[in-house]
């Protein structure tokens, strides 16, 4: 762990409840629930009054109804809290040098160096006060040697607060949490340790890590090491334009619009199993088609940060239906999703019910196991060999999409 180094992580408090009461004062002080408005949706953020309740994100809609009736029930925007969430990063682009968007509403920040300057806590909070005047967002934010404990410092910062952790206290300000602060540490990780009657930190800290590794393999090592400090991990740099793309070029140049969609639709639909395996949500999607003439043309659309294929989709049909000339034949169509930042909203939760959320999560597993083209749409059956490496990963194709069509 070096000392010199200054991380400083933010979160944007109750961020999309915090949206709507600024579009709306009168959901000030009220339980407030963000999400799905049928009791098939889900819950995807709730206002503190309402988690006194018991109520937590990604809980069914009827469950928070029945533990909290007077709840107030919003469908969410996801335009607004796109254009929030820009908003706050543009500030901090003018601010920081290094910084790394790692969701809709969470950053990290590389003050390291600021010391003999500014003084890193006193510049982070002066950021801080900044973006509460020009947004009306309330923030919180942690300071410490590194990501994992800032972002606990974060946690316990909230809310509306923020919270400096000096160098060489880390352990010490960790140990009476509980086991479930740590970074990485989900429900069944957190119930397996409960088993072993783990509960806080400083029992993880005591442990040696060859018991952690044997308990949950190299997951174990990870969180012993977090609980630890231990953490070298960089902050990566905000990159608005990378991209993830794809393209087919047709052996021969073809007018059949029904085969074109086909693979339209086979490409889009790996593309975002690819963010949703990667973590990664899109916010501009662009569809380029060349004609035999190898005249070539581009249409892209902003959108809300999104991985969904139900989202996705209809938007590439509107585009190519703009795009597309009927009068010459297509040699080539491509695909790119760019604009990416990290994410773990990987659907619209706003609009899509339960049973949406678990279809996307059991496909995507049975694509994990058997390869990209497992679970395909009747459409894009067709279009064998859309398959593609991980680009988050660098994993191979899977042998599936090696097959001739």
């Amino acid at each position: 762990m070096n000392q010199d180094r200054a991380i400083a992580h933010i979160d944007l408090d109750t961020f999309f409840v915090s949206c709507e009461r600024l579009q709306d004062s009168r959901l000030e002080g009220k339980p407030v629930l963000i999400g799905g408005t049928t009791d098939r949706g889900v819950v995807a953020s709730c206002s503190y009054e309402a988690r006194a309740f018991g109520i937590h994100s990604a809980m069914p809609m009827r469950m928070a109804r029945e533990l909290c009736p007077e709840a107030i029930i919003v469908r969410g925007n996801s335009g607004t809290y796109s254009k929030y969430s820009e908003m706050v990063t543009e500030i901090i682009r003018e601010a920081v040098p290094v910084f790394e968007k790692s969701s809709i509403d969470e950053f990290y920040m590389d003050l390291s160096g600021m010391d003999q300057y500014f003084g890193c806590m006193q510049y982070a909070s002066e950021l801080r006060t900044r973006i509460i005047k020009e947004t009306g967002l309330p923030i919180s934010f942690g300071l410490s040697s590194n990501k994992t404990v800032s972002k606990i410092a974060t946690g316990e910062a909230k809310p509306n607060n923020q919270l400096k952790i000096d160098y060489g206290t880390e352990k010490e300000f960790m140990a009476p949490l509980s086991v479930r602060k740590i970074p990485m540490v989900g429900n069944k990780t957190y119930q397996t340790l409960r088993n072993l009657g783990v509960k806080v930190i400083r029992t993880v800290q005591e442990m040696p890590m060859e018991m952690m590794e044997r308990v949950f393999g190299r997951n174990g090592i990870s969180i012993w090491k977090k609980a630890n400090s231990l953490d070298s991990s960089q902050v990566i740099p905000y990159n608005e334009r990378k991209s993830i793309s794809t393209e087919r070029t047709f052996d021969r140049d073809t007018i059949d619009v029904k085969r074109l969609k086909g693979i339209m639709l086979a490409m889009a639909e790996n593309l975002c199993f690819q963010l949703r395996r990667g973590k990664k949500l899109t916010a501009c999607i662009t569809l380029k088609i060349r004609y035999s003439d190898f005249s070539t043309y581009t249409l892209q659309k902003r959108v809300p940060y999104t991985a969904a294929d139900h989202k996705i989709i209809p938007l590439l049909n509107e585009l190519f239906a703009k795009l597309y000339n009927r009068r010459l034949r297509v040699r080539l169509i491509g695909i790119r999703f760019s604009h990416l930042v990290s994410g773990s909203y990987q659907i619209d939760l706003f609009e899509d019910a339960q049973e949406t959320l678990q279809l996307y999560q059991a496909m995507d597993h049975i694509r994990e196991k058997f390869g990209d083209r497992a679970v395909v749409r009747a459409s894009g059956m067709h279009a064998r060999t859309i398959g593609r490496y991980n680009p988050f990963t660098g994993e191979p194709p899977p042998l599936l999409a090696n097959r001739r069509q």
